[in-house]
């Protein structure tokens, strides 16, 4: 059997990088826990097989175990998630691996236009950090008909969400939704690492949600992101919800979250519609059926705008955040979850590509992480709902 020379600290630094323990390795490539504790520590080296093996359990490149030290993995965007005198982690394999298969998706999507000559969008990058807050999201608003389609259309918060992502993507921006990474159910997001990412790009901008957070709150996560498209700004954001939109510690993230508020809820139609002798409760649920939004979002913008206390917040939060999380694990119908995961203008003009002849099957299985007999099957049952 051929011996892998590999080194063994890339072994430990990949091994932490992917939160697995020893066992869990050790499992995973058919050995005992004694054996990669001693690959570890340079006593002993698997065979070529088992150091493959290990690379795919690690979720990192063959090559890297050859590698003399840690390789960095950076993020190709802008990370906004650093916080004031803190400390971002190096992106977690789970979140690295969404990032660039998004990257990828994004990527054939804008050949594809460019090749149709299809020409830019004009929201993209229209303000700059400077421009106000009112104009900014009123321009949002009306691109998107929020106030004239999208609210009285939906009877609640779950209509709104579905509604808005389906707008987002009638004005050219692709939405991902997902909570795993691919396909693959045994290797879930993490809303403690981030809650959606945005590519800003006049062609193909591409907007991923985080299924795993609240689903309550990818409302105001989705508008965040569209604010970014509108200033022009790419990057991976993590906003705190349990701060107001002026305490997010980034500047940017700052701007898009009070941008993302006025949207979904104007200050002036708020405050006009606060009704100062009736209960926090019968405000929150008034004024949420008015807006079509989630209470999560109402209670934000109710303590933003200073109706009720910091105490009164934190206690509202928790009790409407429980319950509404891991919101797209997985279940649900598997075709359907493809539209999601993927966009469902990605997925409808990728599949249209393959029966134009322009795209090869075993391209777009890779790039929907599908295999072609499951692709088959999609691509027939797409043709009967299209």
């Amino acid at each position: 059997m051929t011996t892998a020379f590999i080194t063994p600290q890339l072994i430990t630094w990949a091994r932490n990088r992917a939160k697995l323990t020893q066992g869990e390795v050790a499992n995973s490539v058919n050995v005992s826990e004694d054996i990669v504790s001693n690959w570890e520590a340079g006593d002993a080296r698997p065979t070529l097989r088992q150091a493959e093996r290990l690379a795919q359990r690690l979720y990192i490149p063959f090559g890297y175990l050859f590698l003399s030290t840690p390789p960095s993995v950076g993020i190709p965007l802008p990370d906004l998630r650093t916080v004031q005198g803190g400390h971002i982690s190096d992106p977690s394999p789970e979140f690295y691996d969404v990032l660039n298969d998004a990257l990828r998706k994004q990527d054939w999507y804008k050949t594809n236009l460019l090749e149709d000559g299809i020409g830019p969008l004009s929201f993209i990058g229209r303000y700059s950090l400077n421009a106000s807050t009112e104009v900014v999201s009123e321009d949002i608003e009306n691109t998107l008909a929020i106030s004239t389609e999208i609210r009285p259309q939906s009877s609640n918060w779950e209509e709104f969400l579905t509604r808005l992502m389906e707008k987002s993507e009638d004005i050219g921006v692709l939405v991902l939704r997902n909570s795993i990474v691919g396909n693959n159910t045994h290797r879930h997001l993490s809303v403690d690492e981030f809650r959606g990412f945005v590519i800003s790009d006049d062609l193909a901008p591409l907007i991923f949600l985080n299924g795993s957070d609240a689903k309550s709150a990818q409302i105001f996560t989705l508008v965040h992101e569209l604010a970014h498209l509108w200033l022009g700004e790419s990057g991976v954001s993590n906003p705190d919800y349990r701060r107001r939109s002026q305490e997010q510690n980034n500047p940017i993230e700052r701007i898009c979250d009070s941008i993302a508020a006025e949207t979904l809820v104007p200050e002036n139609t708020f405050l006009s519609g606060w009704n100062e002798r009736a209960s926090t409760e019968i405000n929150l649920r008034n004024l949420t059926r008015y807006f079509k939004v989630s209470q999560v979002v109402t209670l934000r913008r109710a303590y933003g705008l200073g109706k009720i206390s910091g105490e009164e917040f934190s206690d509202y939060y928790l009790n409407r955040i429980a319950g509404n999380s891991s919101a797209n694990q997985g279940g649900g119908d598997f075709r359907r979850n493809v539209l999601v995961r993927n966009s469902r203008t990605f997925t409808t003009t990728l599949v249209e590509s393959v029966l134009n002849g322009r795209t090869s099957e075993r391209e777009a299985a890779r790039l929907l992480n599908l295999r072609i007999p499951s692709f088959d099957r999609f691509t027939s049952w797409m043709a009967g709902v299209t």
